[in-house]
This record gives structure tokens, sequence and C-alpha cells, in this order.
């Protein structure tokens, strides 16, 4: 029987150590919060290990896997579809999703965020493909219902839960914005132009209103102020009338008036002609007579 050397026995000794403490560390895992550890025994699954302190059994239990399982966000690159009208528009989509069931995420699919990003691709082509260009920039918020619906109940199985997915952007090709941008221009000019139309219409609706109150309000002025001189003129009437009744006149007194009133008849450029009435000819006798008796 040999015998190793004092030198070498402390070697292995060594080693032995080494590997006895490695196995040790390997086996005492801490599990992160919010995390999940999928274990292996033999190659087979064993158990999922929550946030905390575990220990493993060396060189027999091994981590498949280290799951998040916070909320988690994906921004896929943008996707060429075409709409129900031949546009190829260009649509950026954006994934929240959280792992629910570690060991099916980890087992069920080979890589959940490749096929996430495919499905994605596939409903958008046919969520996209039964809308015009004005329905698919016009409906973000159908568009992201119906792609959440099919996410999740195909990601179910995955033990992944589709929480929101988002539309960032959707461009449709250049040629198509410069006419959408045309259109636009016109709408705005169109809005204008009804306004600065109905603008003017108010205005003129307005002007004539006022007019025609201030025409209402000329004709009641008018019409004050003939009444007013009317019943001045008949009160003024009612004064001479009253005058001259009291004061009893004679009938040469009333003749000599009716010959003062004569040359006012007979002004205007209108009297050519002018027939002396038979009441003159009394009313000269009734003054002679007058100015006869006088003497």
């Amino acid at each position: 029987m040999s015998v190793l050397p004092i030198g070498a026995a402390g070697i292995v000794a060594a080693i032995v150590v080494l590997v006895v403490v490695i196995a040790i560390a390997k086996s005492i895992i801490v599990v992160r919060q919010a995390t999940a550890v999928v274990v292996e025994r033999l190659g087979r699954y064993q158990t999922t290990l929550a946030p905390g302190l575990h220990v493993l059994i060396p060189f027999v239990d091994s981590k498949r896997a280290v799951v998040t399982l916070s909320e988690q966000v994906v921004a896929f690159a943008p996707q060429p579809v075409i709409t129900a009208d031949n546009v190829s528009v260009t649509i950026d989509s954006v994934i929240y999703y959280q792992i629910n069931s570690p060991e099916q995420a980890t087992y069920e699919i080979a890589n959940y965020l490749v096929a996430i990003e495919q499905l994605t691709a596939t409903t958008l082509r046919n969520v996209i493909g039964t809308m015009d260009l004005e329905d698919t920039l016009t409906s973000r918020d159908s568009i992201n219902t119906q792609l959440r619906g099919v996410l999740d109940a195909a990601t179910t199985n995955w033990g992944i839960r589709i929480n929101r997915v988002e539309i960032k952007a959707i461009d449709p090709p250049p040629s198509i914005q410069e006419a959408m941008e045309k259109q636009m221009r016109a709408e705005r000019d169109k809005r204008a132009a009804i306004l600065t139309a109905e603008g003017q219409r108010e205005s003129q609706v307005t002007q004539a209103e006022g007019q025609r109150k201030s025409a209402v309000l000329i004709a009641r002025g008018d019409a004050e102020a003939a009444v007013t001189r009317a019943q001045g003129e008949a009160e003024a009437i009612q004064k001479v009338f009253a005058a001259i009744h009291e004061g009893n006149p004679d009938q040469k007194l009333l003749s000599y008036q009716y010959l003062q009133m004569l040359p006012e008849l007979a002004k205007g450029d209108g009297n050519k002609t002018w027939i002396v009435p038979a009441e003159m000819t009394a009313a000269l006798e009734a003054i002679s007579k007058g100015f006869g008796n006088n003497k």
C-alpha cells in the first residue's frame, strides 16, 4: 500500500473542500421579489420557487429558468398591413403582458416573445384587412380591443396574460399622406368660407333689422309729429273760433278779413288764372255800405 506524500494529500483535501463549498453554495438559492425560479430534478420539472431563501440538492436539482412576474412591455417592429381598399399602411404596436404561470411559460412555448410578435402581426393583418383606410385611422380603440382579445386567448395556454395592446402609430404611404393633407386644407378652407359667409349674412340681417327698426321709429316719430301738429292746428282753430265767437264780429269786419285773404289765395306759380268768386262782390258791397254809413 502506497502512501501519498503529505503535500499531495493536502492538495486533494483542499480540492474536496472546495468542491463541497461550491456544491453548498450552489444548493443555496435566493429568489428575489417579483421573480420565480423553475427547478428541475434530474432533468424533470420539480417545482417553482417563490421569493425567499431555498436549498437545492447538489448535483440533483438545477435551475431551469428565472422568470420575471412583474408586468412587462415590448414594442414590436413596424408591420406592413393592407387595408380593405388596398392601401398599404405601417403599424407600430406595443404589448403589455404579465406571466402568471412560470412553468407554462417555460415548457409550453419555446420563445413566447417571438410567438407573441408573430401572432400580433397575423392578427393585425386579419383585423385591418376588414377595414378601409379611414376606419383604420379612426378606430384605434376597436383595433386594440380585437387584438387584445385574440392575443389573450392564445397566450392563456402559455401562462401569459395580455393586459393591454396599444397601436402606437399608423403610417399610410407618403402619397396618401399628401392627399390627406390637401383634403384637410380644403376642409379648413371650406369651413373658413362657410364661417365668413355666415358672418356676412348675420351682419346683413343685423343691418336690415337695424334699418327696419330705424324706419319704424322714424315713421312713428313722423306720425306723432303729424298728430301733434294736427292737434295744435285744431286747438288753434278752436281758439280762433272761440275768440271770434266771443268778439261777436259784424258783417263789415268779416268782409274786410275776407278781402285780406284773397291775395294769399292768389299766390303760387300754378295760379295762372284767378276767377273772382261771387262772394267777393258781396264782400265789396258790404264794405262800401259800411264806409257809406260812416260818411
